[in-house]
């Protein structure tokens, strides 16, 4: 029932809630149809199922996605697949419009805006807060000229500094980086931040299915204790998704050092390294913008006139 604008109308009858289960299907629309915003692999979209809620069914022979935010309107990702996506995308929007009466999709990128065969038909807002970094992997992994001076500063102290091990992730480090995870957020109060919090449980629910999923990981060690890890995936065949990267803030240099070795062991040969989106967060923009990206994957929100 509607009580107020943007609540649920109706729960989308026709829709499965995301389990572990539906990968393999996930996985060959992915493949029919390569990703570039970051949201847009089956890791992801498992890891942050409790926060986005996530629902989907097979129509026009495209996969159909809608996120569930609690308290939030429901809302749709462009049709993914080798489909009619004009026709999936109006079956799309007319399923969420027995959800909501604010039916809107969203994290749409500029190549799928091209698809679209009557773009009048929509308002068109730009999401710049959800908009992805895009950086050349070998220039991270270079940190050369002037503009990465700073940059390159930080990692060589932090080299200089410390006698450190890098590993790769595996089933025996897990418990020492949850351990690390649960020290970073008492530091960081994670309980009395929803964005740290939401985080902590994506962790967890990627850490419960390693070796499942696709992503793969790597840690830095200070005296056998883990201090920084991040989590990576491939989003398409030349670009690389980080989704999680997380260092002990207290030691300097540490940031850079997870940031530039993880993706020369095991990323070198990526063109493009995606870092996700800044979520409108200031800091987060400045950090992200400090390392200077190559392009964006510019996003928009589609919303019938």
């Amino acid at each position: 029932m509607l009580t107020h604008r943007g609540t649920y109308l109706l729960p989308l009858d026709s829709f499965k809630p995301l389990e572990f289960e539906d990968k393999e299907v996930f996985d060959e629309f992915l493949h029919q149809d390569p990703p570039f915003i970051s949201e847009l692999t089956f890791s992801n979209l498992y890891m942050w199922r409790r926060k986005h809620r996530p629902v989907w069914r097979i129509g026009e022979r495209c996969l159909l996605i809608v996120f569930r935010p609690e308290g939030e309107s429901p809302f749709g990702l462009f049709p993914v697949g080798s489909g009619d996506k004009r026709e999936a995308l109006n079956l799309l929007l007319e399923e969420l419009g027995t959800a909501t009466d604010e039916a809107k999709i969203c994290r749409v990128d500029e190549k799928s805006l091209k698809m679209l065969p009557d773009p009048e038909r929509f308002r068109i807002d730009q999401d710049e807060s959800n908009s992805d970094y895009v950086y050349l992997t070998q220039e991270l992994i270079a940190l050369s000229g002037k503009k990465y001076h700073r940059k390159k500063n930080h990692l060589n102290q932090f080299l200089r500094k410390n006698k450190y091990e890098y590993v790769q992730l595996d089933e025996e480090l897990l418990e020492d980086i949850r351990e690390m995870q649960e020290e970073w957020c008492r530091m960081r109060e994670c309980e009395e931040h929803p964005s740290l919090s939401e985080e902590d449980s994506t962790i967890r629910e990627a850490f419960s299915r390693f070796g499942e999923l696709d992503y793969t990981g790597c840690a830095i060690l200070i005296d056998n204790k883990v201090e920084a890890f991040s989590l990576g995936e491939p989003l398409n065949e030349d670009t690389v998704v980080i989704h999680i990267e997380k260092a002990n803030p207290a030691i300097p240099g540490l940031y850079a050092a997870v940031n530039q070795l993880f993706l020369l062991n095991s990323w070198a040969g990526m063109k493009y390294v995606n870092r996700e989106q800044d979520l409108g967060i200031e800091g987060l923009r400045k950090a992200k913008q400090s390392y200077y990206p190559n392009h964006m994957i510019n996003k928009y929100t589609l919303i019938p006139r």
